[in-house]
C-alpha cells in the first residue's frame, strides 16, 4: 500500500511536539543527576572522629556534710563563781590556752587545810617511829612485853596510812584549785559563750556548757553512697590511699584535695548506703563545719579507649559504631562500651586505637558503601548538633567529665565500674 505524504500543515504542528518531548527527556536526566547521596546512591555525608586512648578517671560523686575533725565541749569541773573570761567568741585557741578563771579563794583555803592536816601526821609519825625504834632495843633486853612492842608498832603502821590520805587529799585540793583554770582541751576554734563574768559555775553540771571548741584544721566531710560500689571501694582502697575533691559553695569553685580516711563497718538498711569519710587539710579554713558541699571521689584514672558518646548507635543486637576504612567505606562494628564519662563513652572491645569513626550523620550510612567527611560545621542531614572535636592527640591527658548533681541518699554515680584499673 503506497503511504500518502503528510500535508504541509501537519508537519508544522508535530515538529514542535518532538521538540517539547526531547526537553521534558533532558530534563528528567538533570534531575535524576541532582539526586541527593544516600542510600539511594553516591557517597553519605558525615562528621567524623578518632578513636583515641585517654586518662578517664573512674569517680563517685556525691553531696556531703563538713564536720570538725575533733570537738570539745568545755564545762566547769568545780562550783565557784567566774571572775573572768580569757578570750572572744570565735576565736582560734592553741590546746592548754586559758579560757575561764574561776574564783580560786575557797579553792586556796581548801588547800592549805589539806597541807597542814598532813604536816600534823607527819609529825605524829616521826614520833611514832622513834618509839618503835627505842621499844624494839627494849624488847630485844627482854625489858618490854612483847605486846607493848607490838602495839608501838601497830600506832606507828596506822600513822603511816593516815599520811598517805592526808597527801592524797592535799593532792586533790590542789587539783581543785587547778581547776579554777579552766583551759582549751584541743586546737580549734570557739564557739558562741553561754556564760557571762560574775556567774555562779556549778561543777560537772550537765547543762551547764561554758563554750564548744572545733578543730577545723585539718576537717572532715562525710558524704555516702550506694551499697552497690562497696566491692569497688575495698578493691581500690587496697591499691593506696583514695583522692578526694571537694568544692565548697561560693564564688571560688576551686575544690580542696584530701584523702578517705573512713569507710563505716555497716550499711544503713533504711537507705542502702555506705558512709564514708574524707579527711582534708584546709589550711585556708575554706572548708566550715555544717557546709554542704560536692564530693568526687577518684577510685582510679586508667588510660583507655575512648570514643565520642555521639558515636554510639543501639540496635537489638546491641551497640554499635560505624567505622571508616581506608577506602571510605563505613563498616559496622559491634562493640562493648565500659562506661560514660561525660561526652565520652570508654570502649572496652570493639575498636583499636586510631580508627576513624562516624560521630554524626549516621542516618544516611550503609555499611559497605562510600562515604564522605566532612566538618562539624557542614551539615551532614543526620542527628542534630556538633561532634565534640577528637582529632587531636590526647594521649596521656585525663579528661574531665562532668558529673550530674546528686543527693546524700543516691549519689550520681559513674556506671559500670567493674573492670579493674590497669
Amino acid at each position: 500500500m503506497l503511504h500518502q505524504p503528510l500535508i504541509p500543515g501537519a508537519q508544522r504542528l508535530l515538529l514542535p511536539l518532538l521538540g517539547l518531548g526531547l526537553l521534558l527527556g533532558l530534563t528528567g536526566c538533570a534531575d535524576k543527576a541532582k539526586a541527593p547521596a544516600g542510600r539511594g546512591g553516591g557517597a553519605a555525608p558525615v562528621v567524623a572522629g578518632k578513636v583515641e586512648r585517654r586518662v578517664v578517671p573512674l569517680i563517685l560523686n556525691a553531696i556531703g556534710s563538713v564536720e570538725p575533725s575533733r570537738t570539745a565541749t568545755v564545762r566547769s569541773q568545780v562550783t565557784g563563781t567566774l571572775i573572768k573570761i580569757h578570750f572572744t567568741e570565735g576565736q582560734v585557741v592553741k590546746q592548754g590556752d586559758v579560757l575561764f578563771e574561776i574564783d580560786s579563794r575557797p579553792f586556796q583555803n581548801s588547800l592549805r587545810s589539806a597541807e597542814a592536816d598532813l604536816q600534823r601526821i607527819k609529825v605524829q609519825l616521826g614520833t611514832a617511829q622513834a618509839q618503835v625504834d627505842r621499844y624494839r632495843t627494849l624488847n630485844e633486853g627482854a625489858l618490854v612485853s612483847q605486846e607493848q612492842f607490838q602495839s608501838i608498832a601497830d600506832s606507828a603502821r596506822a600513822l603511816q596510812s593516815q599520811q598517805l590520805a592526808s597527801e592524797s587529799a592535799a593532792a586533790n585540793a590542789r587539783l581543785q584549785l587547778d581547776y579554777c583554770l579552766i583551759r582549751a582541751p584541743l586546737d580549734g576554734r570557739t564557739g558562741n559563750v553561754t556564760v557571762h563574768e560574775g556567774d555562779l559555775i556549778r561543777g560537772n553540771d550537765s547543762a551547764g556548757q561554758l563554750v564548744t571548741v572545733h578543730q577545723i584544721s585539718p576537717i572532715n566531710v562525710t558524704f555516702s553512697v550506694p551499697q552497690q560500689y562497696f566491692g569497688s571501694l575495698v578493691q581500690y582502697r587496697s591499691q593506696g590511699a583514695l583522692k578526694i575533691k571537694v568544692t565548697p559553695p561560693g564564688p571560688d569553685d576551686r575544690p580542696e584535695e584530701g584523702e578517705l580516711t573512713f569507710m563505716d563497718n555497716t550499711v544503713d538498711a533504711s537507705t542502702g548506703t555506705l558512709k564514708l569519710k574524707g579527711t582534708f587539710p584546709n589550711p585556708n579554713q575554706r572548708l566550715w563545719p555544717g557546709q554542704f558541699a560536692t564530693v568526687t571521689l577518684t577510685l582510679a584514672a586508667p588510660e583507655v579507649l575512648t570514643v565520642a558518646s555521639s558515636a554510639l548507635q543501639t540496635s537489638q543486637t546491641g551497640q554499635h559504631v560505624f567505622v571508616i576504612k581506608e577506602d571510605k567505606t563505613a563498616e559496622l562494628r559491634p562493640v562493648t562500651v565500659e562506661r560514660l564519662a561525660g561526652p565520652l563513652a570508654v570502649v572496652a572491645k570493639g575498636v583499636a586505637d586510631g580508627e576513624t569513626i562516624v560521630t554524626d550523620g549516621q542516618l544516611r550510612v550503609i555499611p559497605g558503601r562510600p562515604v564522605e567527611i566532612k566538618t562539624a560545621d557542614t551539615p551532614s542531614g543526620g542527628k542534630s548538633g556538633k561532634a565534640p572535636k577528637t582529632g587531636e592527640k590526647t594521649k596521656g591527658k585525663a579528661a574531665e567529665p562532668s558529673a550530674p548533681a546528686a543527693s546524700p541518699t543516691n549519689p550520681a554515680v559513674t556506671p559500670k565500674m567493674e573492670k579493674k584499673a590497669p
